[in-house]
């Protein structure tokens, strides 16, 4: 066998100034919940909030679009925030017991978020640090004076230490130890017991020089600074777990591990409190839970608030996760379906005012941020715009539309609408800062697919992904989620519970979760298609609607013998007339039997049809007819595993012993085939390599050698499983006439192109579709077809169906030969139609040792010049990395480490956008957003209006603006001068619109100089036996000759 070795040219300067402005990576925003947040704080001068994670972050919200991200260096969890109002800082506590100070600054114009101090309590003095327990120091609780000089920290041992904020330095000589107090607590009262660790720390409301101290025993003490001395004392007997003044100073009110309340009087007159005021256990008289927070609010009208989370009584909803409200004599207990973490209220804190008067309540639980209306009667929940809880039901897929016609636009909020208000009828409480972004330029829309059969739609053209309209499925067939009735609460029942809240991780019925979605954004016409087989054709209609659903049924398996399918049934639609909600609304059911979760799916609305695929096969449906077009199964005769299902238990164990044995033989044969190190050709070999390094210019670069690919057995499990599907007008009979074709792509490497006979828009009654099988390829290695697409004759995508007939994209080029781009998991190819001839490729995991996970053809603006435009292929591998491609020579421009390998989710979750951006899942509840291209990018832009006293200057006066290089889970982001591939050095300056480089009539370069022939089983229907062998042997002559390849 010879290789020969081609050198690759050195880089075109223009080519690389040129991918400046085309080529950028950035991860900008992170759009959802935050995943498994620990801690909440509000800032009420400048209206802005925090959440804190278990895993580091920090993350600032203000109105939409005003979002700070930061992430502490340690991973511990972030239990504890308080702002310094007013002044843009935060202090935060972490599970490590250690202290950090964040800032807002501004920078250019827009404010940032930044680290500036961090701090750690040390060991008491004069304890033996080696025989004490460690725990002495550690923080329990944070009080901020209103001064915004100091922080008091209270810790397990009982003592209280003052933190001086500015240098964040501990001042020792006003460190507050529990035997100071004990001097001034009864002789009865000790009892000779400590007392315990500091639960609660408070302001006094109208003397800041005092401080509310609570103690775990029970006792309270009201501490003054100025003289060091206990001004009152309250003598609790019960644990305490919180502790909250009343506005006026004169009413202290506790809480209890007991699940009661005690409400206690000042009385000038007595240095020490004896009984409560008020003892009582709101949800008794059997045991409860503890109460865990608690608020008291002043109200005008004199009926106060208190507020509190916990309490519920022990044995009949001590799984309940509450806030109950009380004022008056109104109760209300909010049910969450999530752990509280925090709570608190909207309200007026300025000196000057007598009342609280609080507006809202803001409530984070661990999967949702709740705020309801406490203005108005029956306390609403309040719309968020931002921090949605996208997991609400698990997500199971995703699929973005750009540039939304503003009519589609329009009438989908419109049915949002009338689910519910979209936008609240009080303003936003949490309204700080300044969104500085331009205005979207463009309408995204992000359709999330469900576990629960419910697809969600989020306006995604900004910073903030917004809800718009929500979806269900579930209705149409008969499940066992009827039971909406009994979770109604009856007048009589008490707790008066009130469910709040939408996360409901439960879903009735697996097989409802939604697999796939397909929209056409011109005529408003939709496919959902789930985990039963069960494919959807939906149309948007303004009105509410009362129809019957037509039902088809489609067999894929087509009478194949051998074959039993083992897995879960079908979903039984619901017979009679359905009424349907403003929205979209189903129009037509195809049913795939045997029912396997559907794995591809597409829509072409000009031509009326519906393309489907599972396991088992593909499917061709005209919905306007409502007739099967077409059904082939794509199953091998040994893929039994096919038929199990993915809700099946029964896996056959024989077959993958089976094959992993194979794995090991193949692995044993291919290692006695190396050449032994020691052997005398090994040693030449090395020197021959040492010499081609030597011999070579600095500016021309050795292409690597390539990894050997093992083909895979014909007989692999799931074979048979349909990747992909495709609709395009092209040239597959002759090279004289184009029409539509339908493309299947499956996961043995097999393509099939169908010659589609799609009658006349004025025949559509009268006459069916036909579909004919026109090609058939088998790509070499059988590796998994991941994408096809159909390129015209200058190389560009073909347009989506009406966008040439409504001048809203140019008219393909008919002209020029066609070409069809197949992307496998191992490589990409491009082959000319109608000759199935191949052109070009490019084998991604010879090269890089990576496999192919998601593509996408993506259209880039140069930054310089905006009338210059290219098209690129878009590929994340399994490696979590992402290369760029030119379209259709297939050149690599740029790659970007994106996704952490071992982020499985989060690869397989990933979209592309059109323009050149991307989402993909960092938690259950999180999209990150991230731009490949230069000029499209969605970010915030954001300011605040601090107000700092003097000598609180910027206390990180190394602070450079850097963006943020670590999302929230911890994946890195490299600078673009970082990234691999991206061009480092260059200037941009404006000039006119290059050439283009990429141009399908240029000669093409050698990128595969070391591939093998690899000729593809291409199998003509359309053309006669001779044509067929002539079409064989030009192939074959032509990858002969085309430079670059290597030869066996």
């Amino acid at each position: 066998m010879m290789k020969f070795r081609f050198r690759r040219q050195g880089q075109d300067p223009q080519r690389e100034k040129l991918k400046l402005d085309l080529f950028a990576f950035n991860k900008t925003v992170e759009h959802g919940f935050p995943n498994q947040p620990s801690s909440l704080a509000y800032d009420p001068k400048l209206r802005i909030m925090a959440v804190g994670t278990k895993s580091g972050a920090v993350k600032i919200y203000g109105a939409p679009g005003v979002e700070f991200t930061g992430l502490h260096k340690e991973t511990a969890a972030v239990t504890q925030m308080h702002f310094l109002p007013g002044q843009g800082r935060l202090l935060s506590l972490l599970d490590d017991n250690t202290l950090h100070l964040w800032e807002i600054d501004q920078k250019d114009g827009y404010s940032h978020l930044e680290e500036t101090r961090s701090f750690i309590l040390p060991g008491r003095p004069g304890f033996d640090s080696t025989n004490s327990p460690p725990s002495i120091t550690r923080v329990t609780v944070i009080l901020l004076k209103s001064a915004c000089d100091v922080a008091c920290l209270g810790t397990e041992g009982g003592g209280v230490y003052f933190l001086e904020l500015s240098g964040l330095t501990l001042l020792e000589d006003k460190t507050l130890y529990q035997e100071e107090i004990m001097q001034s607590v009864p002789d009865d009262y000790r009892c000779g017991k400590a007392l315990g660790p500091v639960e609660s720390l408070q302001e006094h409301p109208q003397d800041s020089s005092k401080i509310l101290i609570g103690y775990s025993r029970g006792l309270m003490i009201v501490w003054d600074q100025s003289t060091r001395n206990v001004h009152h004392l309250f003598l609790g007997n019960q644990q305490l777990e919180s502790l909250g003044w009343e506005r006026s100073g004169r009413t202290v009110v506790s809480s209890h591990s007991d699940g009661g309340y005690m409400v206690w009087s000042i009385n000038s007159s007595c240095y020490k409190t004896l009984q409560p005021l008020m003892s009582t256990i709101p949800y008794g008289p059997f045991p409860c839970k503890a109460i865990n927070k608690i608020l008291w609010r002043t109200c005008e009208s004199g009926n106060h608030f208190i507020i509190f989370s916990g309490g519920m009584p022990r044995a009949s909803y001590g799984d309940r996760h509450c806030v109950s409200i009380l004022q008056g004599q109104s109760l209300v207990t909010l049910d969450f379906t999530s752990r509280v973490i925090d709570f608190f209220t909207v309200h007026h804190t300025e000196p000057q005012e007598e009342f609280d008067n609080p507006s809202a309540l803001v409530v984070l639980v661990e999967e949702e941020l709740v705020v309801l209306d406490l203005q108005t009667p029956g306390w609403p929940t309040v719309p968020a715009p931002y921090l949605a809880p996208l997991h609400s039901s698990a997500i199971t897929c995703a699929y973005h539309i750009s540039n939304v016609p503003l009519k589609l636009w329009e009438r989908i909020i419109s049915a949002g609408e009338q689910q519910g208000p979209l936008h609240p009828s009080v303003n936003w409480p949490i309204s700080g800062g300044k969104n500085l972004a331009q205005e979207p330029t463009q309408r995204g829309l992000l359709l999330t697919g469900h576990e629960d059969g419910t697809v969600r739609f989020w306006d995604a053209s900004g910073v903030s992904l917004r809800p718009l309209y929500k979806l269900g499925t579930a209705n149409i067939f008969q499940t066992d989620c009827e039971h909406d009735s009994l979770n109604q609460a009856s007048e009589e029942e008490w707790p008066p519970f009130r469910k709040v809240g939408c996360f409901d991780p439960y879903s009735d019925d697996p097989r409802l979760g939604i697999q796939k979605i397909a929209l056409c954004k011109y005529t408003a016409r939709m496919v959902v298609a789930g985990t039963a087989g069960q494919v959807l054709v939906m149309e948007l209609s303004d009105e509410k609607s009362n129809h019957m659903i037509n039902v088809a049924t489609v067999d894929l398996l087509q009478d194949r013998e051998g074959f039993t399918w083992k897995g879960h049934d079908r979903l039984t639609p619901k017979n009679g007339s359905l009424t349907f909600s403003p929205g979209f609304q189903p129009s037509v059911l195809v049913q795939c039997m045997p029912p396997a979760a559907v794995t591809a799916v597409t829509l072409h609305s000009e031509w009326n049809l519906v393309a489907f695929g599972t396991s088992h096969g593909f499917g061709l449906f005209d919905y306007y007819r409502r007739d099967p077009v077409l059904a082939r199964c794509t199953l091998h005769p040994n893929d039994s595993l096919a038929m199990e299902g993915p809700l099946s238990r029964v896996k056959s164990l024989k077959k993958s012993l089976r094959q992993s044995f194979r794995r090991i033989r193949k692995s044993r044969v291919s290692g006695k085939k190396r050449v032994v190190a020691n052997s005398s050709s090994s040693k030449v070999q090395e020197a021959n390599a040492q010499l081609a390094e030597q011999a070579g210019p600095t500016d021309v670069e050795m292409t690597p050698v390539q990894r050997r690919i093992e083909p895979r057995s014909a007989d692999d499990s799931l074979s048979g499983v349909v990747r992909c599907l495709y609709f395009a007008d092209t040239f597959l009979r002759d090279a004289a006439h184009h029409g539509p074709t339908m493309w299947a792509g499956t996961n043995s490497g097999s393509v099939f192109a169908y010659a589609l006979e799609v009658p006349s828009q004025e025949k559509f009654s009268e006459r069916s579709v036909e579909a004919v099988l026109g090609k058939e390829i088998q790509l070499m290695h059988r590796a998994p077809v991941v994408s096809i697409a159909v390129l015209d004759g200058r190389g560009n995508p073909l347009p989506e169906p009406y966008e040439v007939s409504r001048d809203l994209a140019k008219a393909p080029d008919m002209q020029g030969t066609h070409s069809v781009l197949i992307a496998s998991e191992e490589q990409f190819k491009v082959f000319t139609l109608p000759k199935v001839s191949a052109k070009t490729k490019f084998k991604l995991t010879a090269h890089e040792g990576c496999r192919v996970r998601k593509v996408a053809l993506v259209s880039f603006t140069s930054l310089a010049c905006e009338d210059y435009t290219e098209n690129g292929l878009a590929c994340l591998t399994n490696l979590g990395d992402i290369h760029i491609f030119t379209v259709p020579s297939l050149r690599p421009q740029v790659h970007y480490d994106c996704i952490r390998k071992e982020d499985i989710s989060g690869i397989a979750s990933c979209v592309f956008t059109k323009h050149g951006q991307g989402f993909y899942l960092i938690s259950p509840s999180e999209f990150e957003r991230f731009s490949l291209s230069a000029r499209n990018i969605t970010e915030p832009l954001c300011s605040l209006e601090l107000v700092r006293h003097h000598g609180t200057t910027c206390l990180g006066r190394d602070f450079t603006g850097t963006p943020k290089l670590t999302q929230a889970n911890g994946t890195p982001v490299l600078q673009d001068s970082e990234a691999n591939g991206s061009p480092s050095d260059g200037t941009r300056t404006p000039e006119e619109p290059p050439a283009p480089t990429d141009s399908p009539n240029s000669p093409e370069s050698p990128l595969d100089t070391t591939g093998d022939i690899t000729v593809e089983e291409v199998r003509d229907f359309l053309a006669s036996s001779e044509e067929a062998e002539r079409n064989l042997r030009n192939v074959s002559e032509e990858e002969a000759h085309s430079p670059g390849i290597l030869i066996k």
